[in-house]
């Protein structure tokens, strides 16, 4: 039976803490998720590694006890001992089931290797790691939430179901893109007494037809008609508030960015707080026009040839 390092598939040192270590598995289990990897054989297999470290190593009393298997195992390996010499009596367990490979690294029916059915599949040192009294952590979830801009401005919720139990999360005004929100306690079912997992939800925002976001500023176009651009006057602005009535001075080029100040998006958690709208001017050249329009215009070009 081959000896595996979950200090090194969770790439932390051994006298890590425990927030460590719950920091690189959550870290590696987005990683190899199966839902993101999409039926890749080996990030499935390293996905099932990166649990099987975390049960140990996230769990004290069982790391307790693999530790002291590892000073074991270095105390062999000094001696000139191989992997495949080492002496597993003193830590095979009772109740380990047949038929397993003798690498270490295969997963059977239970989701754990031959490594871990070993050494914690039944008793040890007097504790009882099988049937009822074993524990083990719920595994994390992924969720998805697609949002529109309109919903992360004035937040809004989503229902969804886990083990058949129906949830719902109210989603804050300033949700981002690729935001992540942890819902602790409501991902899957533990083991045994084991606690429930958690759930994490990626936000996902949707394209909008009109509006562009920078961080927790929008960006637009407004269109005014040559008149207004040449006189100046007003301009209708959609915005995620509603419909206002901006000013536009004589003489506005075409392109030119106006500001308008608390018009953006909500900054999360400080809902009083607000981004700006930057709206880009876009001015509309009058087409089909009547004779009478064309003369004037003609004028109006020779007087100022004239200038």
């Amino acid at each position: 039976m081959q000896y595996k390092d979950y200090y090194k598939i969770l790439g932390v040192d051994k006298k890590a803490s425990q927030d460590d270590i719950k920091k690189a598995y959550r870290k590696l289990a987005v990683k190899y998720h199966p839902d993101k990897t999409k039926g890749d054989k080996a990030s499935e297999e390293k996905f099932k590694e990166v649990n099987e470290a975390n049960e140990v190593l996230g769990n004290p009393e069982k790391r307790k006890k693999y530790d002291e298997l590892g000073q074991h195992w270095n105390q062999h390996q000094h001696a000139g001992g191989g992997e495949g010499s080492f002496d597993w009596s003193a830590f095979q367990q009772r109740g380990r089931k047949p038929g397993g490979s003798s690498s270490g690294f295969g997963f059977g029916n239970s989701g754990f290797s031959d490594f871990f059915e070993q050494f914690f599949g039944g008793s040890f040192a007097g504790q009882e790691f099988s049937g009822e009294n074993f524990q083990s952590s719920g595994q994390d979830l992924r969720l998805d939430l697609n949002i529109s801009l309109e919903e992360a401005y004035h937040g809004t919720t989503r229902q969804f179901q886990v083990d058949g139990e129906k949830l719902q999360i109210k989603l804050k005004p300033g949700m981002y893109e690729g935001q992540q929100i942890r819902i602790k306690g409501k991902g899957g079912k533990g083991r045994g007494n084991g606690p429930r997992g958690d759930i994490y939800g990626f936000v996902h925002m949707e394209p909008h037809p009109r509006f562009k976001v920078t961080q927790s500023d929008l960006h637009c176009n407004v269109n005014i008609d040559l008149y207004t651009a040449v006189l100046g006057g007003k301009a209708t602005v959609e915005t995620l508030k509603g419909t206002i009535k901006i000013n536009i001075a004589s003489g506005t080029e075409n392109g030119k960015v106006l500001r308008l100040k608390n018009m953006g998006m909500p900054f999360y958690n400080e809902p009083d707080k607000f981004g700006d709208l930057y709206a880009k001017v876009n001015i509309e050249i009058p087409k089909n026009l009547s004779a009478k329009e064309q003369e004037l215009f003609r004028q109006l070009a020779e007087m100022r040839q004239k200038i």
